[in-house]
């Protein structure tokens, strides 16, 4: 199993930005997915979830702004973020999980004040 982020970079406070995940696993439809983040000095948080009916969680910090969606047959998950903030820095992982857990590379987000 592969999972491929994308999207991330620099972004002014603010701004917006998008990520994405792929899959490289026949059993996408089925499974949840969920994005984290992870900062130095921290644990890693999870930013929001999307399970395999299409029910969403996120943390606090996050609602309103963020939103994940999931495309079943890109075997692709999303991560619209806008009105970020320089709180939002940080590598974002993608996870996927059934009987299986497996974590994507990351993708750095950097919001700059």
């Amino acid at each position: 199993v592969q999972l491929v982020e994308s999207g991330g970079g620099p972004v002014q406070a603010g701004g917006f930005s998008r990520l994405s995940c792929v899959a490289s696993v026949t059993t996408f439809s089925m499974s949840d997915m969920a994005w984290y983040r992870s900062v130095p000095g921290k644990q890693r948080e999870l930013v929001a979830g999307i399970n395999s009916g299409g029910t969403t969680n996120y943390v606090d910090s996050v609602k309103g702004r963020f939103t994940v969606s999931r495309d079943n047959a890109k075997k692709t998950m999303y991560l619209q973020m806008n009105s970020l903030s320089p709180d939002d820095t940080a590598v974002y992982y993608c996870n996927i999980r059934r009987f299986y857990s497996y974590w994507g590379q990351g993708t750095q987000v950097t919001v700059s004040s």
